[in-house]
This record gives C-alpha cells, sequence and structure tokens, in this order.
C-alpha cells in the first residue's frame, strides 16, 4: 500500500465509520504511525456516531482518555455524544473539567440545549448562568426554550437583557409564545418594538389583504391610531393590494400627517396606475419632497408621457440624483434611448453624481441599441467610480454584454457577482441562449439550480445533444445533479449519475452530498462521500460535512 498521510488516513476511517463499518476504521486508526489530534478526533467522532450507542460512546470515551492532548473539538464531539445518548451525568463531569476557554461558548450551549429538549430547566438555568462568554446562540436557545414552554415571564427577563444582539429569530419566538399563549397584545407589543428597532418591516411582512386588515382591527383596538409610523404601514399595506379608498380614509383620519403619509399615498396611486388621481393629490399635498416630484415624473413615466416628465422635473425645486435617475430611467423605458443618453450628459454637466440606478438605467439604453461601445464606456465609468460591484449595475452589464454577443464577457461578470438575484440568473439565461456553446451551458444549468427551474434546466440539458450537437460533459452532468438534488429529486439525481456516459468527477458527487445534507438524506450522503474519497484521497471535507449533517440530525 502506497505511504499515507494523516489526512489521507483521517478521510478513509471517517468513510469506513459513516459506511458503518466502524472496526473497520479503527484497524485504520491503530495502524496510524502518528496520531494528530485530528486523528483522535476523527476516530471519537466515528465511535459517537456509532447507532450502537452505549458501545459507542464507551469506545469514544475510553479513546478521549487516552489522548495525549485535547483541543474543542474533542471536548465538543464528546460532549455531544454524551447528551444524544442522554447520558447526562457523565456529561456535566466531563463538562465540569472543559477549560473556560474551551468550554463556553460551545460545550456549554450543547448541554444546556440538551436539558432545555428533556425539560430540565433547572440544569440548563444552571449551565447558562455559568456561561462566562455568552453567545447569540446561548441566549436565543434558553429563550426560545422558556417560550415553547409557557415560561414567559422567565423568557422576557432574558429578551430584555439582550439588547442590541437580538435577531430575528428570537423575536419570532418571543412574539410567537405570547401569541400561543394567549397574550396577544403583548405580541403585538413587540412585533411593534421589533418594527420600530428596524428589524422588519410591517408591511412587506403581511403576506395576504385580510391578515393586514387583522392586523389593522388590533392597532384601533389598542389605541394606536395615533401612530404616525405605524399608521402609515397600514396605509402602505393597503396600497400595495389595491385598496386606495381604504387607505384614504386612514389617511384622512391621520393626524398629524408627516411627508411620508403624502408620499405613501401618492406612491399608492401612481402603483395602482390611477394618474389623475395621483395629479390631482399631489397638486393639494400640504407636504412635499423630492421623493414625491419623482414619484410624479416615474408614473408619467409609465404612462409614456416624457414631455410631463420633462415638465414636472424642470418645475423641482431642487434636483437630487434619485430625480435624475427617475427621468433617465423613463425615457429608457419608453424606448428613448437617444434622449435617455442626453440627460444623462446634462446630469454630468451639472455635476450631479449618478448612483448605481442611473448607471443601470443608461446601460439599458446601450442594450435596446445593442451598442457595445457605449455599454463598454458606461462600465469605465462604474469601475473608476467604484460602482462595478453594485448588483444593478452587474445585471444590466450581463445584458449589454450577452446582447451584443460578448458571452464570454458576460459570464466573467456573472461570475464576479457576490449575490446573484433572480435577475441576475434570468439576464444571464436569456441572452446567454442566444450564443450557446459547451462552456456557455454549464452558467445557464447553474442559474438554473439557483432559480429552482427544474423544467427548463431539463429542456436546456436535452436541447444540447438536440438542438445544438453538444455532447454533455460531467461539468454539465454536474449541474444538473444540482438542479434535480436542489428541488428535492434526489433519486432522479442519483440514477442520472449511474448512466451517466461519462466518469463521474468529484463536482457530480459533491452535487449529491449537498443536496443530500440538505434534504437530510444521510444514506446518500454517505454513498457521495465514498465516491469522493476514492476520487480525492487527500480530501477530507466530504467526511467534515458529513459530521455536520449528523449534528443537525441529532
Amino acid at each position: 500500500m502506497p505511504r499515507k498521510s494523516n489526512v489521507t488516513y483521517t478521510a478513509m476511517l471517517f468513510a469506513y465509520a459513516t459506511a458503518g463499518q466502524i472496526e473497520r476504521s479503527r484497524k485504520l486508526f491503530d495502524e496510524m504511525l502518528h496520531w494528530a489530534v485530528a486523528s483522535w478526533n476523527a476516530m471519537i467522532t466515528a465511535y459517537v456516531m456509532d447507532k450502537r450507542y452505549d458501545y459507542g460512546i464507551n469506545e469514544a470515551y475510553r479513546l478521549f482518555l487516552m489522548m495525549p492532548e485535547r483541543n474543542a473539538v474533542s471536548y465538543s464531539v464528546m460532549m455531544m455524544g454524551f447528551v444524544n445518548a442522554d447520558r447526562f451525568d457523565e456529561a456535566q463531569k466531563l463538562y465540569a473539567g472543559i477549560p473556560v476557554n474551551w468550554r463556553d461558548p460551545f460545550c456549554s450551549n450543547i448541554l444546556m440545549n440538551g436539558y432545555l429538549k428533556s425539560n430540565r430547566f433547572k440544569e440548563a438555568v444552571q449551565i447558562f448562568e455559568v456561561i462566562v462568554s455568552k453567545n447569540v446562540v446561548s441566549w436565543s436557545s434558553m429563550v426560545d426554550g422558556y417560550c415553547k414552554n409557557g415560561r414567559l415571564s422567565n423568557a422576557r427577563k432574558l429578551f430584555d437583557l439582550m439588547g442590541g444582539i437580538r435577531n430575528e429569530f428570537i423575536w419570532c419566538s418571543m412574539i410567537d409564545g405570547c401569541m400561543k399563549e394567549g397574550s396577544f397584545e403583548d405580541g403585538l407589543q413587540l412585533f411593534l418594538q421589533m418594527r420600530w428597532e428596524n428589524h422588519v418591516k410591517i408591511e412587506p411582512t403581511i403576506k395576504c389583504y385580510a391578515e393586514g386588515c387583522q392586523v389593522h382591527v388590533l392597532i384601533s383596538h389598542l389605541g394606536l391610531d395615533f401612530d404616525v409610523f405605524l399608521v402609515n404601514s397600514v396605509i402602505a399595506m393597503h396600497s400595495r393590494f389595491g385598496y386606495m379608498n381604504e387607505a384614504k380614509k386612514l389617511f384622512d383620519s391621520l393626524r398629524p400627517k408627516d411627508v411620508v403619509s403624502w408620499n405613501f399615498m401618492l406612491h399608492g396611486y401612481v402603483l395602482n396606475g390611477m394618474l389623475d388621481e395621483a395629479y390631482e393629490f399631489f397638486q393639494k399635498a400640504e407636504l412635499k419632497d423630492p421623493a414625491s416630484w419623482t414619484t410624479m415624473i416615474t408614473g408619467f413615466a409609465t404612462k409614456g408621457l416624457t414631455d410631463k416628465c420633462i415638465h414636472f422635473f424642470n418645475m423641482m425645486p431642487e434636483h437630487d440624483n434619485v430625480a435624475w435617475t427617475a427621468l433617465i430611467s423613463g425615457f429608457s423605458n419608453c424606448e428613448q434611448y437617444e434622449e435617455a443618453f442626453c440627460w444623462f450628459m446634462k446630469m454630468m454637466e451639472n455635476a450631479v453624481k449618478p448612483n448605481p440606478l442611473t448607471l443601470s438605467a443608461l446601460l439599458s439604453v446601450s442594450h435596446g441599441l445593442a451598442f457595445l461601445r457605449l455599454g463598454q464606456q458606461i462600465h469605465a465609468i462604474a469601475f473608476k467610480m467604484q460602482m462595478h460591484h453594485e448588483l444593478s449595475v452587474q445585471n444590466a452589464l450581463i445584458s449589454v454584454y450577452s446582447m451584443t454577443g460578448n458571452v464570454d464577457e458576460a459570464y466573467c461578470i456573472f461570475a464576479s457577482v457576490a449575490a446573484p438575484n433572480i435577475v441576475s440568473f434570468n439576464s444571464m439565461i436569456t441572452e446567454t441562449l442566444q450564443h450557446p456553446n459547451d462552456v456557455t451551458f454549464p452558467c445557464v444549468l447553474s442559474a438554473c439550480a439557483h432559480i429552482g427551474l427544474v423544467e427548463e434546466g431539463h429542456r436546456y440539458f436535452d436541447s444540447m445533444t438536440r438542438l445544438f450537437k453538444i455532447d454533455p460533459g460531467a461539468d454539465h452532468y454536474a449541474c444538473m445533479v444540482d438542479i434535480l438534488g436542489k428541488a428535492g429529486l434526489l433519486q432522479e439525481a442519483k440514477e442520472l449519475i449511474e448512466t451517466m456516459p461519462v466518469k463521474p468527477h468529484s463536482g457530480v458527487r459533491g452535487a449529491l452530498l449537498s443536496a443530500s445534507q440538505i434534504h437530510m438524506n444521510l444514506d446518500l450522503a454517505k454513498l457521495a462521500a465514498q465516491h469522493i474519497s476514492e476520487l480525492e484521497h487527500d480530501n477530507a471535507s466530504p467526511y467534515e460535512y458529513l459530521w455536520l449533517s449528523w449534528q443537525e440530525n441529532g
């Protein structure tokens, strides 16, 4: 047998362990000439994962005691083993001997969560109180534990102590706890507090109009109609669902009104295509700001009334870059591309710095004219102004370069997008398929995987041979496995791999491993990890992935 490194041995023994072959794992471990801490940890992890709980935990602890040195992972794995086996006495003894810098917060959180799941609140509280370095998980677990068991007063005390580290999860736990206990007013007050502290916006969280009306009734019942900040959000809710009469009634009853109140009503009229009403409302508005004027410009542009856009723009007391952008976008959306470019030049002459949306609108001009040179010039401006990494600019650049046949450049920009959205993927799919080859298809298929387009992915994959006479390679199959896996079609993904005419590489197996972990199919995950081990002997990452999966599944 060729000489193997510690990484190779560690990966192999973990592979055997995940396949249920614990004895072969131990045989490999005993053959090693030198044991690093990671090797000991891997073998202990293998025993902890063994389904013969008592045997596995006993062997794991025996090895743990033999370790010449330990680290935080050693203690965390052993703690997880004791807790999952409900051996809390041993877990507590182990916990007492952990150095504080390794104990907190991870080992403490493991033991505390174990106690909470077993309804042993007294012990959970004791652990929580001795944690020197609490993290958000420590606080959240304790608050959530109290809420789920109806101990709202305890939960609220901890919640109030958390201060600025409260996340959306813990807010929702508290609100849900109040609602389940029938404390509806407390739940609403928390909801409002969450809104005031800018954690979420009320209006986007309302999924249907009936739900929004219930919130409105409850607000009235609690006598909060005077809260302009809150009532503005309800006006926006009515407007978004097209109930402008209800929005207007609420607006008329509001005292005092602020400029946001007027702008929400104005935006509602424009959003619902009620431009005459919007114009009349604008004329009567007691409070206006640049956003009011810009809303009207946007409204006129949606109707193709660009002359009125210019008229309103010229009447504005001041022009910020948002107003300029609205005007330029209006011309671009009306396909008056030369006019849009002329107004951009006027904007530059007035020394108004464009924002990313301005450049996006101008790139739409380049796209509409199919003028690559203009697109390249705007790209250079974006780079000079440090806006080339703005998502709206990147999406527009993808469209311009793809439309003009520069697919490689489009793909480079797409690959540089840190967090692509559905516009990024749709742009890449739509434009790239105008100039397909074996290099661009992986991009298209990857986009389908990210936005969940299973049928479209199948169609594009099949079209490679049927329409474009391109034989799919391993990279294309990896993308298809990713598409199927993310959609939860794990068996179909497995069958696709088994029938591939080319040899699957680690990317194909890795796609199946990732999908199996997402959908908690540990049997398929183990199979994929074994195949990756055969392809990449020195790669231990699949087994770390499996360990995380195993932890998540208890």
